[in-house]
């Protein structure tokens, strides 16, 4: 499961079981961070989730700054509250993309702004699975 973490709304994605493809991707609305960690870990429950994938805003110049700092956050209650397994991905850029691939979908206006970060979590995830796959050894299974 990747997670692009925002103040509002944060996006959701889902492989699927066999960690091949980014699947299902939606939008979570809270701005609470302890509350989304909730809503987040009954995902994890409800979906069998081993591993959370959270995008990590990296600066252009590869600096960390106040948004890396809430996405580490998060990760401090998904792991010790929650006992969840996360790792981050680099997720410059996610955005930008996502606003690109919905611009030529033809989708405007408010329902781009609904499913930009359910877009950049489907981004985030599938940067984490080629990762994997970039890394497997002949014969890995």
């Amino acid at each position: 499961m990747a997670v692009d973490y925002g103040d509002a709304r944060t996006g959701v994605a889902i492989s699927d079981p066999d960690g091949i493809l980014a699947g299902e991707a939606f939008v979570i609305k809270e701005w609470n961070t302890g509350r989304l960690a909730k809503k987040l870990n009954d995902i994890a429950k409800q979906r069998s989730v081993e591993l959370v994938v959270l995008g990590l805003p990296v600066n252009m110049d590869g600096s960390l700054g106040p948004r890396a700092e809430k996405s580490e956050e998060l990760s401090k209650i998904l792991k010790e509250r929650f006992g969840l397994d996360v790792v981050f991905v680099d997720e410059r850029r996610t955005t930008y993309e996502s606003h690109r691939i919905l611009s030529e979908a033809g989708r405007r206006g408010k329902k781009r702004k609904e499913r930009v970060d359910a877009v950049a979590a489907s981004l985030i995830l599938e940067t984490y699975l080629n990762g994997i796959r970039r890394n497997k050894k002949p014969g890995d299974e």
